[in-house]
C-alpha cells in the first residue's frame, strides 16, 4: 500500500501542473508538426515560429494576449547540461507572461518589469542565492558572456506548480539589443525556424481554440504553401495544445520543462495495481486459509438468528478495518521511503515533488477502503455462506475447496508476478552492465572533460600542453556517446530531391589521436592548414554507405553540401565506424567537421591518476580564465551517465518491487503452508508412530506446494520472456532473456519458497506424535 500511495503522489503530483491558473481554460500552446520533402508528417513538437505573435495580435480575432517564451538566457532546466558560471536557468520573454500564466510579483510592478533591455525578473529562490538583501530591485548580475542583467522583479513564493520551469524571465527586448545578436534576431522574425522558442496564447473570453484553428491555417498557408528558400527551409503545420493537456500529456519534441507523458502515467498506475492485486491475493488468501477456523462460529451465529448478509458485512468491515490500519502503518512506511525515492537520479532531473494536501489524504483514505472491500469481498462472500448444520456437525469435514482451488490458483499468480519482477530486474541489471562495458570503438581510458564554458579552446590547451602528465588535448562540440550531438541534412548535389540527415561533431584537427579512432581513407584535418580546413569535412565508412559511394577511396575529393545555409565541404577522409551515438540507436552516418567557434569542450587524455590530472587542470585553468569557474567531470562517467540515470534508477526501483513481491507471495504460501500443517497435525502423528521417516513426511507436505511453484514457473518464464523482449527489441545493442538469466530468477524463487515451505514441513516433521495423539 505504500509503494501503490507513493505512485498516487507522483501521479497526483503531475496533475496539479498549471491548476492554479484561473485562465487555464483559456490558454493554448501553438506546437509545430514539421513536414518532409515529400509531405508527410513529422515528430510533432512544442516549439514553433515566433513571428506568430504578431500575426496573431495584428490581423487576426481570438486571442487576448500572445507570449513567445525564447532559449538563450541563462541555462536550460534540466540539470545535465548547465554551465556552472551562468548562476540562473531561464528565458527570455514578453511582458505578458506575468498576466497569462499569474506569476504575482513580491517586489517590483509587472507593468514595467520586463519591458527594457536587460531586465530580469527572478524567483524567490534565486534571489536569495545571488543577493543577501531581502529586496534586490536595482541590483545587477553577470549572465555568462550576455552581459550585466539589472533585477526589476521578484517573484512571490507559492506552491503553485507550472509546467515552465526557470529560476529568472529577462526581457524579449533584450534580444535585438544584444551585441552581435545575428543569431536572435534571424530566429525571433524568422518563419521558417520552429525550435528557437514557443508560443502561448490566451483566448478571449467565450472563444476557445476551434475558434483559433482556422486562423493558424491560413498563416499557415500563407508562409508555407511556396518556401523562399525550399533547400534549407521546411514546411510546417500548425497544431493547439490546450494547457491542461501539456502536464501531463502526450510525447512530443522539445519540450519546455520536465513533463511525464501519459504512457508513463499507465505505466506506473499499472504497476501499482499489480503490486496492490498481489497483496489483495495474499489477504483473500490467508482469509480463507483461516476461514475453518472460524466455522463454528459462523455455524453458531446462524444458528442464533444472524442471516447471510450480517455476517457478510462483519468479514467485509473487518477487511476495511485492517485495509485502514494498513493505511496508517503504510503512510509512515512512506515517510521513511519518500527521501529515497527523491534521491532518484530521474527524480531530481524531472524535478518531483511528492508532496501530499488534504486532497491526496481524502485519495489515500478512499483508496484504502476500496482495497480493503476488494480484499475481503470474496472471503466475505465465502465465509457468509456457510451451512450450520454441516460447520456444527464437524468442521474438519468441510471442504472449501478442493485441490487446484481458489486459494493454489491466488498462489500462483501470485509467484508468478514475482518471478516476472525478478527475471525483468536481472534484464534490466544485465542490459545496464552491457551499456557499461560495451566497446563504443574509441577510447574512453584515462581521460578528462573539461567544458570551456567561452573560455578560448586553443590558449587552454596550449597551457595544459605544458604540464608532463598530459598526453593529448582535443576540443570538441559534444563528447561521444552520451546522447546529444548537432545534426542536418546533406546532400552530394542540389539536383538530389531530398536531404539525408546525419550527425555531425565539430573537432580540431586532435580529436582522432585523442579518441584513437582510425582513418579508413584520405586524412583527418591538418594543423598547418588552419582556416582552411572550415573547407573540407571527414565522414564515416556509414556515410560512405550513406551518400552511395563505392568505396571510402572513391569519397575521397567529392563535395558534399549541408541543408542550413548551402555550405560546400570536400571529403579529405573517411574514418572507422565507431559509436558515436546512445547504444539504444543503430550506428549512424557522422561527418566531422572543423568549426573551432563552435567548441564547447576538451577532451584531456592523462597518464597518473584522474585526482593528479583534476590539480593539472585546476592549475591551467588558473591561468588561462581566473575569474570564471571550473568544471570538469572524468570522460567515462559522463559517457554512461543516461545510462545510469534510466537504467540505474530502473533496476533499483524494480529490485524494490521484486522484493517486496516476494515477500508477500511467501507470507501467503506461510500461510497456506501453516493452515495446512496444523489441520493435518494428527495424520502427521499417526504417519509418525506407524514408521514414516522425516523426510517422507516432509515430502509428502511438500509436493503440493512444490507443484504450485513450478506451476508459476511454467506461466512467469514465457510471460516474462515476452514482456522483456518488447522493450529490449527496441534498443540496437541489447541483452537477450537467456537460460543463464532464467535459471538465476528461478533458483531465487525456489530458494524463497523452500524456505518458506521448509520452516513449516520441518517444524511438522519433527513434533512428538504422543503429545499431539494425546489432545
Amino acid at each position: 500500500m505504500a509503494l501503490s500511495m507513493c505512485i498516487i503522489m507522483l501521479v497526483a503530483d503531475q496533475m496539479m501542473y498549471d491548476r492554479y491558473n484561473t485562465k487555464r481554460d483559456r490558454i493554448y500552446r501553438v506546437n509545430s508538426i514539421p513536414k518532409s520533402e515529400n509531405g508527410s508528417e513529422q515528430s510533432e513538437t512544442a516549439t514553433t515560429t515566433l513571428p506568430l505573435r504578431q500575426e496573431l495580435l495584428e490581423n487576426y480575432p481570438g486571442a487576448e494576449k500572445v507570449v513567445r517564451i525564447m532559449r538563450g538566457f541563462g541555462n536550460m532546466w534540466i540539470e545535465l547540461e548547465q554551465n556552472v558560471n551562468i548562476p540562473v536557468a531561464g528565458y527570455f520573454v514578453d511582458p505578458e507572461i506575468l498576466d497569462v500564466f499569474e506569476y504575482e510579483l513580491e517586489y517590483g510592478d509587472k507593468r514595467t518589469a520586463l519591458v527594457e533591455p536587460y531586465s530580469v525578473v527572478l524567483t524567490k529562490k534565486a534571489a536569495r542565492k545571488l543577493f543577501k538583501q531581502e529586496n534586490p530591485i536595482g541590483e545587477t548580475f553577470k549572465v555568462g558572456t550576455q552581459g550585466l542583467y539589472k533585477v526589476t522583479g521578484v517573484l512571490k513564493e507559492t506552491t503553485n506548480k507550472s509546467h515552465i520551469v526557470f529560476d529568472a524571465l529577462a526581457s524579449i527586448a533584450t534580444v535585438k539589443s544584444m551585441e552581435a545578436t545575428s543569431r536572435f534576431r534571424r530566429d525571433i522574425d524568422n518563419w521558417y525556424q520552429f525550435t528557437a522558442g514557443w508560443v502561448y496564447v490566451l483566448m478571449e473570453k467565450g472563444k476557445s481554440g476551434e475558434d483559433l484553428s482556422p486562423s493558424l491555417e491560413k498563416i499557415q498557408k500563407a508562409h508555407f504553401t511556396i518556401l523562399p528558400k525550399p533547400e534549407t527551409q521546411r514546411k510546417v503545420k500548425y497544431s493547439l495544445q490546450p494547457l491542461m493537456g501539456i502536464t501531463p500529456g502526450p510525447f512530443i519534441n522539445n519540450p519546455i520543462g520536465p513533463f511525464l507523458p501519459w504512457v508513463f502515467i499507465y505505466f506506473f498506475l499499472g504497476l501499482a495495481g499489480v503490486v496492490l492485486l498481489t497483496s489483495c491475493f495474499n489477504f483473500t488468501n490467508l482469509s480463507i486459509a483461516r476461514s475453518l477456523t472460524r466455522a463454528r462460529e459462523i455455524g453458531v451465529r446462524k444458528v442464533t438468528g444472524a442471516m447471510r448478509w450480517q455476517i457478510f458485512v462483519q468479514f467485509l468491515s473487518e477487511s476495511v478495518l485492517v485495509a485502514i490500519f494498513a493505511l496508517i502503518a503504510a503512510v509512515l512506511l512512506l515517510i521513511m521511503l519518500k527521501p529515497l525515492m527523491m534521491q532518484l537520479s530521474f527524480a531530481r532531473i524531472m524535478k518531483w515533488d511528492l508532496e501530499a494536501n488534504y486532497f491526496v489524504y481524502a485519495i489515500f483514505f478512499v483508496f484504502a477502503v476500496v482495497v480493503g472491500i476488494l480484499a475481503g469481498l470474496f472471503p466475505a462472500a465465502v465465509m457468509s455462506g456457510f451451512q450450520p448444520v454441516k460447520v456444527l456437525k464437524g468442521f474438519t469435514n468441510l471442504k472449501l475447496f478442493s485441490r487446484m482451488g481458489l486459494r493454489k490458483s491466488l498462489l500462483i499468480a501470485q509467484f508468478s508476478f514475482s518471478l516476472i519482477f525478478i527475471l525483468s530486474v536481472i534484464v534490466v541489471f544485465n542490459q545496464l552492465q552491457m551499456f557499461l562495458k560495451a566497446d563504443h570503438g574509441f577510447s574512453m581510458d584515462k581521460k578528462a572533460i573539461v567544458y570551456l564554458n567561452n573560455t578560448p579552446s586553443q590558449t587552454l590547451k596550449t597551457e595544459l600542453l605544458k604540464f608532463s602528465n598530459i598526453e593529448s588535448i582535443s576540443a570538441a562540440s559534444h563528447i561521444p556517446a552520451a546522447g546529444s550531438s548537432y545534426g542536418d541534412g546533406f546532400k552530394r548535389s542540389l539536383d538530389e530531391k531530398s536531404w539525408t540527415d546525419i550527425y555531425y561533431f565539430n573537432v580540431d584537427e586532435d580529436y582522432l589521436k585523442n579518441i584513437e579512432v582510425p582513418m579508413v581513407a584520405g586524412h583527418f584535418y591538418q594543423p598547418e592548414a588552419g582556416e582552411m580546413n572550415k573547407k573540407f569535412i571527414v565522414i564515416s565508412e556509414k556515410a560512405v554507405e550513406t551518400f552511395h559511394f563505392k568505396t571510402p577511396i572513391d569519397a575521397i575529393g567529392q563535395e558534399v553540401i549541408i541543408q542550413k545555409d548551402s555550405a560546400r565541404f570536400q571529403i579529405i577522409g573517411v574514418v572507422k565506424n565507431y559509436n558515436h551515438q546512445m547504444l539504444m540507436e543503430k550506428m549512424q552516418p557522422l561527418a566531422l567537421i572543423y568549426k573551432p567557434e563552435d567548441f564547447q569542450l576538451l577532451q584531456v587524455k592523462y597518464t597518473g591518476t584522474y585526482e593528479e590530472a583534476g590539480k593539472t587542470i585546476e592549475a591551467a585553468w588558473a591561468k588561462v580564465n581566473p575569474n570564471m569557474k571550473l568544471d570538469y567531470k572524468d570522460f567515462y562517467e559522463e559517457v554512461h551517465k543516461l545510462y545510469d540515470i534510466f537504467f540505474g534508477d530502473i533496476v533499483n526501483i524494480l529490485g524494490v518491487i521484486s522484493v517486496l513481491a516476494i515477500l508477500i507471495s511467501c507470507l501467503g504460501l506461510l500461510g497456506m503452508a501453516t493452515y495446512s500443517t496444523e489441520t493435518r497435525i494428527k495424520e502427521i502423528s499417526i504417519r509418525k508412530v506407524l514408521g514414516s521417516s522425516n523426510g517422507s513426511l516432509i515430502y509428502l507436505l511438500s509436493k503440493g506446494f512444490v507443484s504450485i511453484l513450478l506451476i508459476a514457473i511454467v506461466i512467469a518464464v514465457p510471460a516474462a520472456y515476452f514482456i522483456n523482449n518488447l522493450w529490449l527489441e527496441q534498443l540496437a545493442y541489447h541483452v537477450s532473456v537467456d537460460v543463464s538469466t532464467i535459471l538465476l530468477g528461478v533458483f531465487a524463487l525456489i530458494t524463497f519458497g523452500a524456505l518458506t515451505i521448509g520452516s513449516q514441513t520441518w517444524r511438522a516433521a519433527y513434533i512428538k506424535p504422543v503429545q499431539n495423539l494425546k489432545e
